[in-house]
C-alpha cells in the first residue's frame, strides 16, 4: 500500500464528489424555485458542497486532519438538508423516513469524523466507504419510493394518453 498516493486519490475523489453534487443541487435550487418551498436550504447546501470541493481541489496538499475535518463538515450540513426536506415532504407521501434516516446517518458520520480526527485519513477511507454504500442505498430507496408517488399521483387521463 502506497499512503501517499491512496491520500491524493481520497482528496481528489472527495473534492471531485462534492463539487459534482453541489452544482447539481444548486441547479436543482434554481428550477425548483416554485412558490414557498425553502428552495434557499438546497440551494445553501449547494454552495457549502462547491466550496468544499473547490478548496479540497486546490489544495491537493492538505493533510490528513484537515481533509478529516473538511469531510466531516460538509457531511453534517448535508445531514441537516436532508432532516429538512424530510419534514417537508412527509406533507406529500408517505416513507419520507428514508431521507429522514439518511440525514441522521451523515449528521453521526459527520460527528464521528469530527470527533476521532486522530485516525488518520487512511484509516478514514473504511468510514467513508462504509458511510457511502448505506447512503447511497437510502437515497436510491427513497428515491423509488418518490417514482412510486409520482406515479400514484398523475392524473388517470395523463396514465391513458
Amino acid at each position: 500500500m502506497v499512503p501517499g498516493l491512496t491520500l491524493t486519490a481520497l482528496v481528489l475523489l472527495f473534492g471531485a464528489f462534492a463539487l459534482v453534487d453541489g452544482i447539481f443541487s444548486i441547479v436543482a435550487a434554481v428550477r425548483g424555485r416554485v412558490g414557498d418551498r425553502a428552495w434557499w436550504t438546497l440551494l445553501l447546501e449547494g454552495i457549502v458542497s462547491v466550496a468544499a470541493g473547490v478548496v479540497t481541489l486546490l489544495m491537493l496538499g492538505l493533510t490528513a486532519l484537515t481533509l478529516v475535518y473538511v469531510i466531516g463538515a460538509w457531511a453534517v450540513v448535508t445531514g441537516v438538508r436532508e432532516i429538512a426536506a424530510a419534514v417537508r415532504l412527509r406533507r406529500l407521501i408517505t416513507g419520507e423516513w428514508w431521507l429522514t434516516l439518511s440525514g441522521v446517518l451523515s449528521i453521526v458520520f459527520g460527528v464521528l469524523v469530527m470527533l476521532a480526527p486522530g485516525a488518520g485519513a487512511l484509516a478514514m477511507v473504511l468510514w467513508i466507504g462504509a458511510y457511502s454504500i448505506v447512503f447511497g442505498a437510502l437515497l436510491l430507496a427513497l428515491a423509488f419510493r418518490l417514482r412510486r408517488a409520482q406515479a400514484e399521483l398523475r392524473p388517470p387521463l395523463a396514465r391513458a394518453a
